[in-house]
């Protein structure tokens, strides 16, 4: 499956938003959870094929021609319009899906398997907590939308400073924290932690989302569940990337980081 670029928007320095269309998203069905994500995949520049591509066209080539998968979130499907919104993360003119994103032009295409996915906001829940940084805003944001409305809900969001602030809007009783890297004190890692660890307890059952830096959610995810704030079974805790990590370094790791903080809080 892939679309074309119909528009891009830059919504803070950080985050770039790529709307795609066209007759290549015919037939795409969305999971029902509000953090659906595809499987993106980036061709290399001078790559000897285009998109759409056949998997067999591409498999058996050199590494450095194949196409670079990536997973991003789905932060909107319009089916009226059949348009496919997918929002970015770029640190300048590096990595290839931030790259690609800031030189997006309409009628590019973005070949991509999915969606999948499924995790939404417990709807039996009393109130809910979402934590992340910009890696985890567009499923932050989706998952806002999806809180039954006039629920206490809150938001913990690290951003790099106030321009990387996003206007948000829920259903729900939505507070948004918002917390700052720039001129930041400690380890950037503590920050999410810290601010969590800060926060009065929500009343009642808990549906929890930490997504995002590793180190950090695996912060999160340990202060919740040691402090029996939000029970294991109603927290999604993913972590999209490391610091000091590429992506491929990270994926290398991630399956042995997983299992280790899956053993931080033992099962009681």
């Amino acid at each position: 499956m892939h679309g074309e670029v119909v528009s891009t928007e830059r919504l803070t320095p950080q985050l770039i938003r790529v709307v795609l269309g066209g007759p290549g998203l015919d037939g795409i069905g969305l999971p029902e959870g509000a953090d659906a994500y595809v499987n993106a995949f980036f061709v290399p520049e001078g790559a000897p094929y285009d998109v759409p591509f056949e998997d067999d066209v591409v498999r058996d080539l050199p590494r450095e021609q194949r196409p670079y998968p990536r997973r991003y979130t789905v932060r909107r499907w319009d089916a009226e319009q059949r348009q496919l919104t997918l929002d970015f993360v770029v640190h300048g003119d590096v990595g290839r899906a931030g790259r690609w994103a800031q030189h997006a032009q309409p009628g590019d295409r973005l070949q991509f398997r999915g969606p999948a996915g499924g995790w939404t906001p417990d709807p039996d829940a009393d109130s809910y907590l979402l934590v992340g940084d910009e890696s985890a805003l567009p499923a932050v944001g989706a998952c806002l939308e999806a809180v039954p409305a006039g629920r206490p809900v809150v938001a913990v969001l690290e951003v790099e400073d106030a321009a990387g602030e996003l206007d948000l809007a829920s259903p729900g009783d939505l507070t948004v924290h918002w917390v700052h890297r720039a001129g930041a004190a400690g380890p950037l890692e503590d920050l999410l932690p810290v601010a969590v660890a800060a926060l009065n307890p929500l009343p009642g059952v808990v549906s929890a989302f930490a997504h995002g830096e590793a180190a950090a959610t695996r912060a999160v995810r340990r202060h919740l569940l040691e402090q029996g704030l939000v029970a294991r079974d109603r927290l999604s805790c993913s972590p999209y990337w490391r610091r000091g990590h590429d992506d491929e370094e990270w994926r290398s790791v991630k399956a042995a980081w997983t299992r280790e903080v899956e053993a931080d809080v033992p099962l009681s």
